[in-house]
This record gives C-alpha cells, structure tokens and sequence, in this order.
C-alpha cells in the first residue's frame, strides 16, 4: 500500500471544510501517563466518563479501532467577529461560550469527516477500516493533534495555531491507511502568563513535576465546569468570580496573544443564534422554551436546571437592580437547586 503524503491530506481535509489538517501514528503516547495523573489528582472533579472505565480506553486508539495504523487530526475553525468577552459591554447580557453560539459541533465535524473518508476511498484503491471521533470518544485528541502538526498546547491546555489561534473544533479519522506522519510544532508560548493571571479562579495550575505539561486545569476551579459539568450547587466561595458567564467560559483564549488576529470562520452553521443574550430573557424561560431556544446547540448539555442556576448566579454578579424581580420568581422555584443560586443571588445584590 502506498504512503499517502500530508500534502494530500491537507488538501483533501481542505476540501472537507477544515482549516487544520495532519496525521500521526496510531500509537500510544506518553501523555496517556498525565492524563492518569490528572485523574488521581482529582483534577476530573465530577466528570466521570473521564475516570471510569473509559479512562484505561485512552491509552491507546487501537482500542477504538484495532487495525488502526494512523490518526488524522483535523481542525474546524470557529471564531466569529463578535467581541471577546473581556470587551464585551453590558453589564445586563449573558456570556455564552463562542463555540455554542451556532449549531451543535459534533454534527458538523463528524459530517465533514466522513466526506473526508469518502474522498480517501477515492484515492486509495483497496479497502480500509476507519473509525471517526469527535471529543466525545476517549482519545487524548489534543495529543494526538499536536503530533500531527495542528498546534502546540498552551498554558491554558488549548491547542494553538500559530497562524490561526486556538478557536478550533478538533475532530479524528482512525484508519487502517499508513500515513505519512507530520511532525509537532515547537512550543511558541515562552514566558507569557496572560492566561493564568486572567482566570478569575485561579484554574489553570503548575504541576511542578519535572516531566510533561507545566500547567493543567484544576476543573474544580473552573467557570466552564461549574457551568456545564457540575451538577450539583456550584460552590459558594466560587459563584462570585463567575461573572456573567451561563455557559461556559473563554477568558483565557480572549487573552491570549496569539488569538489577537486569529481568523473568522466562513461555516454557516457557526453564525451565532445566543450571542451574549439578555439575562432578564433567560431568567423568565420555562423548560419548553429552553428546548426550542437550545435544541441544535450545545448549551442544552447543562441541562434546563443547571441552566438556571447559571443564570440566578450571573444576575447576582452583575448587581443590576432589575433583576431584583426575576430573581425573587426564582427564589421561589420548586426546582431546589435554582432556588438555593436566586436566594444567594438575591443577598448579592443587597450587598452591592
């Protein structure tokens, strides 16, 4: 069998709407060994589909595909013109993630990526198994993309393009095909701290050991777990430090230096349908309406109750006397959660 060339590949991925393309073997990497110390340090908080038994899956991708031989990364740009969040103004709107303004990613990356498995179909005579991955399948695709020349990983552990940012949706094609493997590009972040002084909760950490990265995420720490993992009640000493933000958080990749001139996507399914909408709306939307308003985007995985709370907890940072009446409603809710956030939200707002 012929050695496809990177070359091909990025021009085949192009072709399939994605901006970042490469391949890298399909072996097990020695960050499979920090994942698992990021584990045992608790740093996973409640997300259990990280420390159950599929932790062990991410060792090597060959447990996802046997006769895996190689990983195409790709990666889908996503960024809008829209501000960043720290320059955003309006002290009343909401903050949602940049990347669940438009439609469900996942639908999108695995759609362009079986049109890339057609198109390898057509250059490759003989037949070959394939597996696609979005970031719901346990493959350490950060990794894995770094050794196929998408990106180094920064402090604040996104992938980073040095021309294009780190505003990217990741996706994998398993294969059975030898491909020709690109190499990882050096770490472009030197001494810059933007990230880590940024993050209002101190998420982003040292490890201080001697090997591997030199900083992760503490999730318990972090805005974009509280707002979309946790379940429960978000911890009390945090709630202040959360801002506006309802789902999700971008503050470290709004930093960094190397997003400054990152580029804007051209995929219509991105073009924002939630960007930074009002909280006084979201505060009075029933379950129905929280379905239709979410049903194609990913913010319907905080589900409507943690949702709720979000937004109880955000109208309470932002100290804007109209939101007294709202929250009041809420205080009232049967839901106990969303109740507990509008109770605190509302003695924030006496204390403002």
């Amino acid at each position: 069998m012929n050695v496809l060339s990177s070359l091909l590949i990025r021009q085949l991925a192009r072709e399939c709407g994605f901006e970042l393309a490469g391949a890298a073997q399909a072996l097990p990497l020695e960050e499979s060994g920090y994942f698992h110390r990021w584990v045992e340090n608790g740093y996973a908080g409640e997300m259990r589909y990280l420390t159950d038994h599929r932790a062990d899956l991410r060792n090597d991708p060959r447990h996802l595909l046997s006769s895996a031989k190689s990983v195409i990364c790709v990666g889908k740009l996503y960024n809008g013109p829209e501000p960043y969040s720290n320059r955003l103004d309006g002290k009343e709107l909401a903050w949602i993630s940049r990347y669940a303004w438009g439609e469900d990613y996942h639908d999108i990356v695995r759609s362009g990526l079986e049109r890339l498995r057609e198109k390898l179909s057509v250059q490759v005579p003989e037949s070959f198994e394939w597996k696609v991955c979005v970031d719901t399948a346990p493959l350490l695709e950060r990794a894995y993309a770094r050794r196929a020349g998408l990106g180094w990983i920064g402090k604040n552990t996104c992938l980073i393009n040095q021309e294009m940012g780190s505003w990217f949706f990741l996706g994998e094609l398993l294969t059975s095909l030898v491909l020709d493997p690109d190499a990882p590009p050096p770490d472009r972040c030197g001494t810059c701290t933007r990230c880590i002084e940024a993050c209002p909760t101190a998420a982003i950490i040292p490890t201080g050991a001697p090997e591997g990265p030199e900083y992760v995420i503490d999730s318990r720490r972090c805005i974009a777990y509280f707002t979309i993992e946790l379940r429960g009640p978000v911890p009390e000493e945090m709630r202040p430090h959360m801002g506006h933000h309802v789902f999700g958080c971008d503050i470290c990749q709004d930093v960094c230096p190397w997003n400054e001139r990152a580029p804007v996507t051209s995929e219509p399914a991105f073009i924002p349908e939630h960007f930074a909408p009002p909280l006084e709306r979201l505060a009075g939307i029933d379950e129905e309406e929280f379905r239709e308003m979410f049903r194609h985007s990913p913010v319907k995985r905080a589900r409507y109750s943690g949702f709720l709370r979000n937004v109880a907890v955000a109208m309470g940072n932002q100290g804007s006397p109209r939101f007294r009446e709202p929250l009041e409603k809420m205080a009232q809710s049967q839901d106990a959660l969303v109740a507990v956030h509008a109770r605190w939200a509302l003695g924030r707002l006496e204390s403002m």
